[in-house]
């Protein structure tokens, strides 16, 4: 005999209808924000596909011109920029150059598109020889005598019309230097999204072939975070919002969804995740092979996000998500 009183959650699978009635997490246009690369280049046609990311490019300004215009169009609220300087030396000094490729591009995209929201990433590696966040001393990344690099650039970032600033070295005490100099500055209602939880990850590869920043000695693993350390994230994120972080992000994103989540139960400030260039390229080689359905697993995975409590999240697949929801 069938017991009249067991649980029948299948009312609630019924249909396509009744599961998004009843749908608890939802992607949408307002939580995404896309990452590009852009190149200082005369040549306007310059547009590089990054071999280890298929369907990612260096971009030249006109190329990222045309790229934005069109996600625009499908609903871009909100993108990140990363630069690729022509010349790089020790001091990374075309991160904080008013001339610099940021500051360019994120002059460009305000001008045409005023309402959307542009983040500028504030580090070095991308604009040092050397490849390392910070300034390089007996082989060491010095901490302190960065702060004041760091804080420039976020300064110049601003100045250019960044509506936000994304410090990623993981310098200690980076935030309060940079919320310094941006109020002494007159920016007073720049946000700061901090890297505040960010490891020493090995899903990074693909975006040292993008950004061009390879550490040319060693690696990152004395400032950045040590995969096994979670209580370690807690002291992170705690430190930045002391030192006046708006937001706090979690980087990777689907290895770290036990951080996000942390992060959210602990903070009532808005959390973002990075779904990083690893996470991309697998997903990609794997639909690449007929192995997945991309689109599914794409978006699967933008849930787990969400259900993780996130609410930004940084992906490379904001363009193609963007088509789909609309």
């Amino acid at each position: 005999m069938i017991p009249a009183d067991f649980y029948r959650g299948r009312r609630l699978r019924s249909s396509l209808t009744m599961r998004e009635l009843v749908r608890e997490n939802a992607v949408t246009a307002n939580d995404l924000i896309m990452p590009y690369f852009v190149a200082e280049t005369d040549d306007e046609s310059f547009m590089k596909e990054i071999s280890s990311m298929p369907g990612q490019y260096q971009l030249s300004l006109k190329q990222l011109e045309k790229k934005v215009g069109e996600a625009v169009a499908n609903g871009l609220k909100s993108c990140i920029l990363f630069g690729i300087p022509a010349e790089k030396d020790e001091m990374g000094t075309q991160a904080y150059a008013d001339a610099g490729i940021v500051q360019k591009a994120i002059r460009l995209l305000k001008d045409r598109w005023p309402e959307l929201i542009v983040c500028a990433d504030t580090c070095l590696c991308e604009y040092t020889s050397h490849g390392h966040c910070g300034i390089v001393q007996h082989d060491y990344v010095q901490n302190d005598p960065t702060l004041n690099l760091l804080a420039k650039t976020a300064v110049a970032q601003a100045r250019a019309g960044a509506d936000v600033v994304a410090p990623s070295d993981m310098m200690d005490g980076r935030v309060a230097a940079i919320r310094d100099a941006l109020d002494e500055a007159g920016f007073i209602n720049v946000p700061i999204m901090s890297y505040a939880v960010k490891y020493a990850s090995a899903f990074y590869g693909p975006f040292r072939e993008a950004a061009e920043s390879a550490p040319q000695f060693g690696d990152r693993k004395t400032y950045q975070m040590d995969p096994p350390n979670a209580r370690e994230a807690m002291r992170e994120a705690v430190a930045d919002l002391e030192e006046g972080a708006d937001i706090l992000m979690v980087k990777p994103g689907l290895p770290y969804l036990d951080i996000v989540r942390q992060v959210r139960d602990n903070f009532d400030t808005p959390v973002a995740v990075y779904q990083v260039s690893g996470e991309y390229s697998m997903i990609k080689a794997a639909a690449l092979n007929g192995w997945i359905d991309e689109q599914a697993v794409i978006m699967e995975s933008l849930v787990a996000f969400k259900r993780a409590g996130a609410d930004l999240i940084l992906t490379y697949f904001t363009e193609d998500v963007l088509k789909t929801l609309k």
